[in-house]
């Protein structure tokens, strides 16, 4: 009899740092693939077209390889030392998502899945590929079907050993080996993590609405946002963690035990005046191996303003007003509408009347104009 691999893939996985090892069919049929469809038909993705363009390769893991037949889940625990979402507090700072504080998750777990999968390939003979969260393959629907946990209301992957801090990796290979009982869905009638959302994204339990989500918003969405999601994204700079961090679950989780995933001081709790100062180096610098970065500049930017605009103290109005002549129509058009929240009528309408003498923008001048969507 072939000895089981499993037990040896998995001692070499905690080895390198992963928290979780599970393993699923990627063959067997499931309804993931449908579920998507449904979500992208009624326009829920928003400008994501990515997922309209690679919705058939989404659809099952052997539509991307048809050779896969089993999927090693790995997660990695990122958990925060404290509950998050008392920074929020502090209204001169900005917030940042817990997982977009220290190093970009897709470098510190990509070389460790190389590295396990070439294991895997050694023990099995077989081919393997890899996936971090950047091709067209369903984490969290493998994650659920290996067992790591379920897709709770808030659509994200919830473990009842880690909460709702765990990222994931996967890889597929052509070696047909055992697998882990699926998990099933531990919710029960909670329903805190859809009355936690700011911008009520969840149109019903297990749904989401990514136009309406801050994390879409703040990181996905390339324009000036509607105003009312302006008001409510509070001092949210960079991702939403409401409905993570409501989860009761969350009581069983841990603090992140690898270093490259511990929250960076300067990211925890950063000055909006310091944020909006930022140029293009100053904010490759600061988000130097971080995935803020892949937004750019001037969407982030942006944010800030946007939080600078909620924070109703006047003693932001000069990082505001510096921003009025930023090359990017995008950051001029947010500082107008940070001022027009910050500044008494006087002193907007005076600023107002400076830039309609020298703005051609129609962007800009429909921000002034208080027309802007």
């Amino acid at each position: 009899m072939a000895v089981d691999p499993r037990p040896s893939i998995r001692e070499r996985a905690l080895a390198l740092g992963f928290d979780a090892c599970q393993f699923a069919s990627a063959a067997e049929p499931w309804n993931a693939g449908e579920r998507l469809a449904h979500f992208v038909q009624a326009g829920r993705h928003g400008e994501m077209g990515w997922m309209e363009t690679t919705l058939a390769r989404r659809a099952h893991p052997t539509a991307m390889w048809d050779g896969a037949r089993t999927a090693i889940v790995l997660g990695m625990n990122y958990g925060p030392e404290t509950d998050p979402l008392p920074q929020m507090a502090d209204v001169g700072a900005g917030y940042l998502s817990v997982y977009a504080r220290g190093d970009d998750y897709h470098e510190v777990i990509k070389g460790r899945l190389k590295t396990l999968a070439g294991q895997v390939a050694a023990l099995t003979g077989q081919d393997v590929k890899v996936f971090v969260d950047t091709a067209p393959l369903m984490e969290k629907p493998l994650a659920q079907r290996a067992g790591l946990g379920w897709q709770g209301k808030h659509t994200n992957l919830l473990s009842r050993r880690h909460g709702n801090w765990l990222f994931l990796g996967v890889i597929l290979t052509a070696a047909e080996l055992e697998v882990d009982a699926a998990e099933i869905d531990h919710c029960g009638s909670c329903t805190a993590c859809l009355t936690a959302c700011p911008t009520n994204a969840f149109p019903a339990p297990y749904q989401l609405d990514a136009r309406r989500c801050l994390s879409y918003l703040t990181i996905e969405f390339a324009g000036p946002w509607p105003v009312e999601f302006r008001t409510a994204t509070g001092s949210r700079i960079y991702g939403c963690d409401d409905c993570l961090a409501v989860c009761p679950w969350n009581k069983f989780a841990s603090t992140a035990r690898e270093g490259r995933l511990m929250a960076r001081a300067a990211l925890v709790s950063p000055r909006l005046s310091d944020l909006a100062a930022l140029d293009d180096a100053a904010f490759r610098t600061l988000f130097a191996k971080n995935p803020v970065k892949r937004i750019g500049r001037d969407r982030f930017v942006r944010n800030v303003l946007y939080a600078i605009g909620n924070s109703a103290d006047p003693n932001l109005i000069a990082a505001a007003q510096a921003r009025l002549g930023d090359e990017s129509a995008l950051v001029r058009g947010a500082a107008v509408w940070a001022l027009s929240r910050l500044a008494d009528t006087a002193r907007f309408l005076a600023w107002r009347n400076e830039a309609m003498n020298h703005e051609t923008d129609p962007g800009v001048l429909a921000e002034w104009d208080g027309t802007a969507p």
